[in-house]
C-alpha cells in the first residue's frame, strides 16, 4: 500500500510483524515530545525510522526549544528550559544520541560542561543598581508552614485553587517568591497544585536556589545542542518529515468501549489532504502548544498578540475533544491568555560594553550566573547572560543574551508604556535603566538588536485546573491513539520543562508498543532526610553547620 503522508512518495508495506518492521507511527507535532517518542521507537521498540512520519505545522522542529537568526539580523529565542541533574528520562533518551561532531553523546557533553561551567550566581537579585549575594528568602513562619503543609496535602484537597489562596500577600514581596516565580514562571493566580509539584519536585534545590545552584546549561542554546543532534540521528534512519502541514482533525472510530484513529486529516500549502491509519498504525498527538501564536517584533516595532485561531494546535484539541471527557478539556489552558502571556526578547550585541557592566554588577561571567531578576521592576524583568557563543556560528566579536518580563501590562520604571506595548529599543532602555548603563547606554543601544517576542500562551499549563482537564497519556480505551507533550497527565513531574515532554514521550511509546517497561521513576528528594534537613535550614535563612 502506498505511504500517502504529506512530503512523502515512498513505498512502504504495512503489516503488523513480531519485530514491528512495518508498524506505521504518525507524530503530530514536531517538538521535542515527537522527536523523543520517535528515537525510543527507534531504539527500544524495533520501529523502522522509515516507518515514522513526524508532522509539523511550522517550517522547521523542535517546537518550544528554538533558536534562529544571525548576527546580522538578530538571533532570536523564545525561551530556554532549565535543566538539572535529576531529569532522568531527558538523560536517558539523549545518552543514545550523539553531538554534532560525534565526539560524544549529548548526556554526556551536558554533563562534562557542566563540570566545567558549574552555575553559581552571585546576584540573584538586583536592586538600586547593587547585587545580592545568596539573598536570604525572607520567609515568615506562617509561609513556611503553609509550604511544609502544600508539600504534603494531596492534590484533590487544593483543587482549583489559585497559589494567592494559600498564601497572603507579604508572601508576595518576599526574595523567594521573586527567586522562585521568576526561575519557573509563576504568577499569583495560577494553580497551586502545580505550585506544589514544583515544591516537591526540585525540594533537592532548595538549598542552593539563592545561587541558582544546581541548574545545568548546555554548551549552545538548546536548539543547537539538544535538538539538531537528534533530528541528525532522526534522519539518519529514515524518519520522514512533514513540515509546514497542519493536522486539523482526526477521524476516530469509537465502538465497544474502544478508540481507535482510521484517519488523520490536514492541510498542506493550503490544500487538504487525508492519511489513512492502518490497523496495526499508531498516532501520537502532541496537545496544545505553550509557544502557539508567537509573534516577534524588532527594534522599532512591538510584537502582535495573537490568539489560537493563529495556530493548529489548540483548535487541533478542541475538535478531537468535543464530547469526549477523557481527551480533556482545552479550554481550561487556552481562553485566559491575559493570565498566560509573556514578553520574552533576545538581543544582539556588537558592543563589548553590555556584556562588561554586566560583569562588574553581578560578579559573574557569562555563563556562570544565570537569571538575574531586578525586582524593583515594574515588568518584574529577569535577564541571563549565557556562555559565549551561544549560537553555533555566531561571530566572535558578537554576543547574545535573553530576558523576559512576567508583568508585562504595566508601564516600565524608565519606559512608560506596558511591556507589551514596547518595541525592542524601548525593552533595551528599561534594561539599560535598571543597570545604571548612564552614559554608556546610548552607545550600547545603538549597537544592538533587540527582537521581542509575545507569547499568549506561554504558562498556560500553570493555569488553575482540576482533574480530567489533562488527558491521560494513553487515555481509556485507546488502542492506537496516545498524547504526549505539556498538556497529558503525568503524576508527580512537573510541567515547562524537557523532562515532562520526553517523559511522557517515553510513556506512550511503550504502553502503545506493548512493551514490558516504564519510564525511569520521577525522582523523589522528600523522601531522603539530608534533602529535606537542608530545605528546612535554607527556609529558615538560617547557616548551615
Amino acid at each position: 500500500m502506498r505511504d500517502n503522508s504529506p512530503n512523502s512518495d515512498r513505498q512502504v508495506p504495512i503489516r503488523f510483524g513480531p519485530d514491528r518492521d512495518a508498524a506505521k507511527a504518525y507524530l503530530v507535532g514536531g517538538g521535542i515530545a515527537s522527536m523523543a517518542a520517535a528515537a525510543f521507537m527507534i531504539r527500544d521498540g524495533d520501529v523502522l525510522g522509515r516507518n515514522i512520519t513526524i508532522v509539523e505545522e511550522t517550517d522547521r522542529l523542535g517546537g518550544s526549544l528554538d533558536g534562529a537568526g544571525s548576527a546580522q539580523d538578530g538571533y532570536v529565542l523564545r525561551g530556554g528550559r532549565m535543566i538539572e541533574r535529576k531529569y532522568l528520562c531527558t538523560y536517558d533518551l539523549f545518552s543514545s544520541i550523539p553531538t554534532l561532531d560525534d565526539s560524544k553523546t549529548v548526556t554526556q557533553e551536558i554533563f562534562d560542561w557542566n563540570e566545567t561551567m558549574k552555575t553559581s550566581s552571585k546576584s540573584r537579585l538586583v536592586r538600586d543598581g547593587h547585587r545580592e549575594v545568596a539573598p536570604k528568602f525572607g520567609l515568615s513562619e506562617a509561609h513556611i508552614l503553609t509550604i511544609e503543609r502544600l508539600a504534603i496535602e494531596p492534590e484533590a484537597m487544593l483543587g482549583r485553587a489559585s497559589i494567592a489562596d494559600e498564601f497572603d500577600a507579604a508572601f508576595f514581596e518576599t526574595n523567594f517568591w521573586f527567586m522562585w516565580c521568576t526561575t519557573f514562571a509563576f504568577q499569583p493566580w495560577h494553580s497551586a497544585v502545580e505550585f506544589k509539584r514544583y515544591l516537591v519536585r526540585f525540594a533537592h534545590m532548595v538549598s542552593g536556589f539563592n545561587r541558582l545552584e544546581g541548574i545545568m546549561r548546555t554548551v549552545s542554546n538548546q536548539y543547537d545542542s539538544m535538538v539538531r543532534p537528534l533530528h541528525k540521528w532522526l534522519a539518519a534512519r529514515g524518519v520522514a518529515f512533514a513540515l509546514n502541514t497542519r493536522v486539523t482533525d482526526l477521524g476516530l472510530r469509537e465502538q465497544a468501549g474502544e478508540t481507535r484513529v482510521v484517519r488523520i486529516a490536514y492541510e498542506h500549502d493550503g490544500k487538504p489532504g487525508e492519511i489513512a491509519i492502518g490497523a496495526n498504525d499508531l498516532v501520537m498527538v502532541t496537545l496544545g502548544s505553550m509557544t502557539e501564536a508567537s509573534s516577534l517584533g524588532a527594534m522599532d516595532r512591538a510584537p502582535a498578540l495573537n490568539g489560537k485561531a493563529d495556530g493548529g494546535a489548540w483548535t487541533l484539541w478542541e475538535e478531537i475533544a468535543a464530547g469526549r471527557d477523557d481527551f480533556g478539556h482545552p479550554s481550561v489552558f487556552s481562553d485566559h491568555i491575559d493570565e498566560s502571556k509573556w514578553v520574552s526578547f533576545t538581543t544582539t550585541l556588537h558592543d563589548p560594553a553590555f556584556l562588561r557592566i554586566v560583569r562588574d554588577l553581578t560578579g559573574n561571567a557569562p555563563g556562570e550566573g544565570g537569571l538575574v531578576t531586578f525586582p524593583q521592576s515594574n515588568w518584574l524583568v529577569s535577564i541571563v547572560i549565557p556562555h559565549q557563543p551561544h549560537f553555533i556560528g555566531q561571530p566572535e566579536d558578537v554576543s547574545v543574551f535573553w530576558g523576559y518580563g512576567l508583568h508585562v501590562s504595566a508601564p516600565g520604571n524608565f519606559v512608560e508604556k506596558p511591556m507589551s506595548s514596547c518595541t525592542g529599543r524601548e525593552i533595551m532602555t528599561e534594561i539599560l535603566g535598571h543597570l545604571q548603563a548612564g552614559a554608556a547606554a546610548p552607545g550600547i543601544l545603538a549597537a544592538s538588536i533587540c527582537i521581542p517576542c509575545m507569547m499568549p500562551f506561554i504558562t498556560s499549563q500553570f493555569l488553575r485546573r482540576g482533574a480530567g482537564d489533562r488527558p491521560q497519556v494513553v487515555p481509556k480505551g485507546s488502542k492506537n491513539l496516545a498524547f504526549i507533550g505539556q498538556f497529558c497527565e503525568q503524576p508527580d513531574d512537573v510541567v515547562f520543562t524537557v523532562e515532562y515532554s520526553i517523559r511522557s514521550a517515553q510513556a506512550a511509546t511503550y504502553a502503545l508498543l506493548g512493551l514490558k517497561r516504564e519510564p525511569p521513576a520521577v525522582y523523589k528528594g522528600k523522601f531522603d532526610p539530608r534533602v529535606l534537613f537542608k530545605a528546612f535550614i535554607a527556609l529558615h535563612d538560617m547557616a548551615e553547620a
